[in-house]
């Protein structure tokens, strides 16, 4: 069966090719993994990619430990539904807003360039949590390289703005240092003409300190000076200003789906939702929720939104958001 494979996997897989630390590496292969179309005709291509990164991040971990055993501050594991960087400039509010969305404690401060190394935190979002990662600023003299091969291999950029302090020039200074180490919006993808090397990441632009109606007409000012086709979100880190919509955007550009699982005979667990991929199928629940599912699922039935209560479903049955799943093994 053909794989129908679509051009930004050959792109990605030049990247790949070209790519020099494993990290680069770690992230185009997940990339890759991400834009295979999922069917029977490239289940074996997902395995050998699978393959390969599991390769080399135990080949990493190997080299981390040989070294000594210290793991770099920037090597964050992924937690939760999914993965977003909090960058930007100094003084914009960055540590002040995962602070106010997380249950993480970075240093606050007026002072600029107090972040000096990444503080991970979970931001809660109905019945799900989100990773917030907050990083030193972008505007400084020197920035660690290790910093932008985290921002590769995450989910989401949220880039802080201040709304008070000239946030157009801030987006476009924060904007030209993370292409010049190869990273750019995914809204640029299409006819980008800089490093093929390069990967895209989703962004959104946050305008921090948007903290009362008064300053709305500052931030539809400059969402009409901004050149650059991005999502933009006002955003308060002082009152919470819009916060519901922010982990709401969130949630939507991560590009996931919660599923529920149901044992047979019992009601669905409705608090401790299972995150796939969009696209996911019955399948790649089953490899989630137990091994012995996944190699010997013989039946699976679904309540949602795309299908009648309980109806039985093909192990290739794509599941959709708030689908209810009960796998027989």
């Amino acid at each position: 069966m053909p794989t129908n494979l679509p051009p930004d996997y050959a792109n990605a897989e030049k990247r790949f090719r070209e790519a020099q630390t494993p990290a680069e590496k770690v992230a185009c292969l997940e990339e890759m993994i991400s834009i295979v179309p999922k069917h029977k005709g490239t289940d074996k291509l997902r395995a050998d990619l699978r393959r390969q990164l599991s390769r080399l991040k135990d080949e990493a971990q190997a080299a981390r430990k040989k070294a000594g055993g210290h793991a770099s501050a920037f090597n964050i594991e992924r937690e939760g539904a999914g993965q977003a960087l909090v960058m930007g400039a100094a003084n914009s509010g960055k540590s002040a807003l995962v602070r106010a969305l997380t249950n993480a404690d970075p240093e606050v401060s007026p002072a600029p360039f107090s972040t000096w190394k990444p503080t991970p935190g979970m931001m809660p979002y109905e019945d799900i949590q989100i990773q917030l990662i907050d990083t030193p600023p972008l505007d400084g003299e020197y920035v660690e390289p290790v910093l932008f091969d985290l921002a590769r291999r995450t989910d989401i950029i949220l880039l802080v703005v201040d709304l008070q302090a000239d946030p157009l020039e801030q987006m476009e200074t924060c904007l030209a240092v993370l292409e010049a180490h190869r990273l750019a919006p995914l809204q640029r993808r299409d006819g980008w003409q800089g490093d093929p090397r390069t990967v895209f990441r989703p962004f959104i632009v946050l305008a921090n300190k948007c903290d009362d109606e008064n300053l709305d007409e500052v931030y539809e000012l400059f969402c009409a000076l901004c050149e650059m086709d991005c999502e933009h979100l006002p955003v308060s880190a002082l009152n919470g200003r819009f916060f519901e919509l922010l982990k709401k955007k969130v949630y939507e550009r991560l590009g996931v789906l919660r599923v529920y699982a149901k044992p047979p005979g019992k009601e669905p667990d409705l608090e401790r939702p299972f995150v796939l991929k969009q696209g996911s199928t019955v399948m790649d629940l089953a490899g989630m929720v137990h091994r012995d599912f996944y190699e010997n699922l013989k039946a699976a039935r679904v309540w949602g939104s795309s299908a009648f209560d309980g109806q039985m479903v093909t192990r290739s049955y794509v599941l959709q958001e708030w689908d209810i799943v009960e796998l027989r093994a």
